[in-house]
């Protein structure tokens, strides 16, 4: 992955939601598709993951093979093996920096308020939209696909994997 002109880090949100936009309910998705938990580890592996604590609680370790940011408004909050920012425009600088070191773009991983929160500022988004519609008590933020080109979709069993880039300049990291 490479920057949108190429002078700094990719913001490339990953997700797997539902046909109602449903990305979790009381802490876990909810669904189990092996295959795409494999495209996840594949898709961010290397890169800076920023996630929300409470997602991070939910997976409960820092995932190997990244830099992990969890956002949080918990002052005093730490778990080994992550850095902590008290906002995304905070976890957006420390993975900027992360960039400047290694070249690592930026992956946001969730929940819902990250998202809606960094939406604004991707480059780039890799979906897997699963063709269910479990009830839910996290959504993923709709978007406008004026502002989206589709680039590719693989179709799977149940869901399917699709690569959006940003056709409209985002809101740039400060």
């Amino acid at each position: 992955m490479t920057g949108p002109e190429g002078d700094g880090p990719k913001v490339v949100m990953v997700a797997a939601y539902a046909d109602n936009r449903v990305i979790g309910r009381d802490g876990d998705m909810p669904w189990h598709l092996p295959e795409d938990l494999k495209h996840f580890r594949e898709t961010t592996r290397g890169h800076t993951v920023v996630m929300g604590r409470v997602t991070y609680e939910g997976i409960g370790h820092p995932l190997p093979y990244r830099t992990n940011v969890v956002v949080t408004r918990r002052p005093g909050w730490s778990a080994e093996g992550v850095l902590v920012a008290d906002s995304l425009e905070a976890a957006l600088r420390i993975g900027a920096e992360v960039y400047a070191e290694t070249g690592a773009d930026i992956v946001i991983g969730g929940g819902t308020q990250v998202y809606e929160a960094a939406m604004r500022y991707a480059t780039h988004q890799v979906l897997t939209e699963v063709h269910r519609s479990p009830e839910g008590d996290a959504h993923y933020p709709a978007f406008d696909p004026a502002e989206w080109r589709e680039t590719r979709r693989e179709d799977r069993d149940g869901f399917s994997w699709v690569w959006w880039e940003r056709t409209t300049a985002p809101d740039p990291i400060a």
